[in-house]
């Protein structure tokens, strides 16, 4: 049986054109199938996958341990709604409040489980509402994704300026700031919301102090510190969670992209006193919890300990870094980031034709920033697989 429509690049793009909204343009690829850091398009071309959906394919494509758990569970149990619980669920938000107290293993955490990072983000959103103080810190240069409780925290006026009014009572202050943020920072701001790195902002670090001070700023205060770790979290940057080298622990803490290896999923986790905000009634998701999402993120989990790759996401990701500044192009400035979630900053805004010259050339990355090319591969991808795009680099440079 043939469930995939079939037929080359152009056809199929010209077909695209024609039936999917237009809220995220012409797509640069249609592609048909992926293994391990590979995809191929619809013409069998072959790329080498750097960007991981944006993160998100933590193990590659069609990773066969994830594909069992999630066949075993689906051919067992797949959808029970929200009335009754499933062990996968149980097992995950474990997991995943472990994680979230590792700094502080006396902390109690509870799990809200939804769909995706925006989601997981609508819920901090709510939980930061239910304190009953008015206002939210967030960040210059974020982004927390697209629905509306999302949206206000993020600062793009260009994703911003179409929706408005949006809910109210946020306020932004420069990235890494620890002045700005003490200055606004007062008994009715209800949480400080604040990436690690922020991705879309063309991977930028403010280093661990930010987020140590932050949590010393917000404790003094009572006010919720919040990461949103969707893009950062699940050993992207070496640890379990960016934070977590900070020494910190959140009272919120927001994750989804590579936690379900393409499956979707998304997770709020609360401590401590903002685990008890929602009460029953408060919130909820028709699918949020289901257990094949929950099976899928809890073999993520387990591949991730079990092949070491925290360990080998610190050793690659730096040996990658260093390998593109020994390159010495005059249009590399620095390489910014940790792990595998890094920005190759240029010296010019050509960011996007570059991207595009290295899709030409058979590699998938993408330009968050005009000046900023993004690298987020698969955790488990190779260094000789790297070190074919840094021999390639200096080819789709000059090509601008």
């Amino acid at each position: 049986m043939t469930i995939s429509p079939t037929g080359s690049q152009a056809e199929l793009a010209e077909r695209h054109s024609h039936v999917l909204m237009r809220n995220l343009g012409t797509p640069l690829r249609v592609f048909v199938r992926g293994e391990g850091s590979y995809l191929w398009d619809a013409d069998g071309n072959r790329y080498l996958d750097l960007l991981a959906g944006i993160a998100v394919n933590a193990l590659g494509h069609a990773h066969p341990q994830v594909l069992g758990a999630i066949s075993a569970q689906l051919s067992t149990l797949g959808q029970v709604s929200n009335y009754f619980a499933t062990p996968t669920q149980i097992g995950l938000a474990e997991r995943l409040a472990a994680m979230a107290t590792v700094n502080a293993p006396e902390r109690s955490a509870r799990v809200f489980l939804c769909n995706s990072g925006t989601e997981a983000n609508e819920a901090g959103f709510k939980l930061a509402r239910l304190t009953g103080r008015p206002r939210i810190i967030a960040m210059e240069g974020a982004f927390h994704g697209r629905t509306m409780g999302a949206l206000a925290i993020t600062a793009n006026p260009a994703y911003r300026a179409p929706f408005e009014p949006l809910p109210g009572g946020v306020t932004f202050v420069p990235y890494g700031d620890v002045d700005a943020l003490a200055a606004e920072l007062d008994e009715t701001v209800a949480a400080v919301v604040i990436e690690p790195i922020q991705g879309e902002n063309g991977v930028v670090d403010p280093g661990v102090d930010f987020l140590a001070k932050a949590r010393e700023l917000t404790t003094a205060t009572g006010t919720l510190l919040w990461l949103d770790e969707i893009q950062t979290g699940i050993g992207r940057c070496g640890d379990w969670l960016a934070s977590t080298s900070s020494g910190i622990c959140a009272d919120i803490v927001t994750l989804a992209k590579g936690l379900g290896n393409g499956f979707p999923i998304g997770a709020c986790v609360a401590t401590g006193a903002a685990a008890e905000l929602f009460g029953p009634g408060a919130h909820g998701s028709t699918f949020g919890g289901n257990p094949v999402a929950a099976a899928a993120g809890l073999a993520v989990l387990s591949i991730i300990e079990r092949d070491g790759l925290l360990a080998h996401v610190r050793e690659v990701g730096d040996r990658f870094a260093a390998a593109i500044t020994a390159l010495n192009h005059p249009l590399i400035a620095q390489v910014r980031g940790r792990g595998l979630l890094r920005g190759v900053v240029l010296t010019r805004p050509v960011a996007p034709a570059v991207a595009a010259a290295a899709l030409d050339g058979g590699f998938v990355i993408n330009a968050p920033r005009p000046n900023v090319l993004r690298i987020a591969p698969p955790l488990n991808v190779t260094a000789d697989q790297l070190d074919g795009f840094v021999a390639a680099l200096p080819g789709f440079l000059d090509q601008p």
